[in-house]
């Protein structure tokens, strides 16, 4: 009987998992799936904040937890664990007995540390499988080392290729999770040193973690309200629910696979219509892989003051001033109606990201690396390819073709908030 470690990562779901769908047609296997709460991810950064904040580290024991009832709906369970993955996976193989470890690849440097340190310490082999992209990095049609640097010419090279997409049903049975494994291990807040984040009516959604919740979410804007059909018009919105799709906080920690959601798009283009805003959220899925193959094929340069350009910019980097954008507190009152949002509830338009980024780096003179990791750590939904690629790409040493992007502030905050809206909501309560 073949023993399998099956470890959870940025993709917590059952649906759209290639091993635990071929491990629901076998009848010689046991499986052990395992989750890791790396203790890597709640240090506190130089600046002062931890790495990983309340908002996300909430919506995550979430849906780690939603997950582990999914699995024992199917007659598994979850492990859940927290340490260092190299350390603790290893010695979980050895005493399993386990022929295997499985997981899902991921492609920026301290994930790819973590696996080549679990590698070296495991004595059997650690397999991987594709799981963040709408298409796998040997379906594209050129190689990485020659994956353009420019988001246009990547997408009209790769849409040919997504009749390719697949996406595999949820398993209806899981082979027998071991005998002397299942532990109650359970974590809160607290475990991490954070605080319990207090919900605040403003917030666009009350985001819930889970594969669930996800799902959801994806039937209800889709299907449901069907506000898929008029995405384009209204995605630079800034209050309220349905704008935009939110499913970014699903999608960064895989309990929803964009592969779903693309196989929902296609089927309501079938069904009901298909315009230019059914397309544009598969244009914006298609931004989504493009960060990350081009962060597979930089590597760390996407985290480098340089960029991918390589392009030399000289900052300031005054930390009161960083405390003041952090907080909303810079005098710009579009910046801070929008910092504000982030800071008590997690999340932010698109729209407002990029006036806040281009504010921070091109008229405060911040290195755009440090808001990068205040995202990071306040983002519910957080993904280090798209965080770090659209922070180069606003700081202009990544991949906007444009020569020193730089965004009016009055005149966006003209254009998207012309009654004053939005500001009053996050500055005058």
């Amino acid at each position: 009987m073949k023993r399998i470690i099956y470890w959870f990562r940025n993709d917590l779901r059952l649906h759209d998992q290639p091993v635990l769908h071929a491990l629901s047609k076998s009848h010689d296997a046991q499986l052990a799936p395992v989750f890791m709460f790396d203790d890597r991810w709640f240090k506190q950064t130089g600046l002062g904040f931890p790495k990983t904040g309340s908002f996300r580290t909430k919506f995550l024991i979430e849906t780690v937890e939603q997950l582990r009832n999914d699995l024992r709906g199917l007659g598994s369970d979850l492990i859940i664990l927290k340490g260092q993955p190299e350390q603790v996976l290893a010695d979980l193989s050895e005493a399993f007995g386990a022929d295997a470890v499985c997981a899902a690849k991921e492609d920026t440097w301290e994930e790819i540390r973590v696996e080549q340190a679990l590698s070296g310490r495991l004595n059997v082999p650690l397999h991987f499988h594709q799981s963040k992209t709408l298409l796998k990095a040997e379906q594209l049609p050129f190689k990485m080392t020659d994956l353009p640097d420019v988001f246009t010419h990547f997408r009209k090279q790769v849409e040919p290729g997504l009749k390719l997409v697949d996406c595999l049903p949820a398993p209806e049975k899981l082979p027998e999770f071991p005998a002397g494994l299942a532990d109650k291990n359970s974590f809160g807040l607290d475990d991490f040193g954070l605080a319990k984040p207090k919900e605040d009516p403003r917030s666009v959604l009350q985001f819930k973690g889970g594969e669930q919740e996800g799902l959801k979410r994806l039937n209800d804007y889709v299907w449901k309200n069907q506000h898929i059909a008029t995405y384009k018009e209204t995605r630079n919105g800034l209050i309220g629910a349905d704008y935009s799709s939110k499913f970014s906080p699903w999608l960064a920690n895989g309990s929803l696979s964009p592969r779903l959601i693309y196989q929902e798009v296609k089927e309501f283009e079938r069904q009901v219509t298909a315009n230019d805003s059914t397309y544009w959220l598969v244009f914006e899925l298609l931004w989504r892989d493009y960060f990350r193959f081009v962060a597979k094929k930089y590597g760390n340069r996407i985290f480098y003051q340089k960029g991918i350009r390589n392009k030399a910019v000289h900052y300031k980097n005054g930390l009161l001033v960083f405390e003041k954008w952090r907080t909303g507190n810079t005098g710009n009152d579009f910046v801070d109606a929008n910092m504000r949002e982030l800071l008590h509830t997690g999340f932010m338009s698109n729209r407002g990201r990029q006036n806040v980024a281009s504010f921070l780096c091109k008229d405060l003179n911040i290195d755009w690396r440090w808001g990068a990791a205040w995202f990071e750590s306040q983002l519910i939904d957080y993904d280090v390819a798209s965080n770090w690629g659209n922070w180069m790409y606003v700081a202009g040493v990544g991949n906007d073709p444009r020569q020193d992007r730089y965004f009016n502030l009055e005149r966006q905050a003209s254009m998207y908030d012309p009654n004053y809206e939005y500001r009053k909501l996050w500055l005058e309560a």
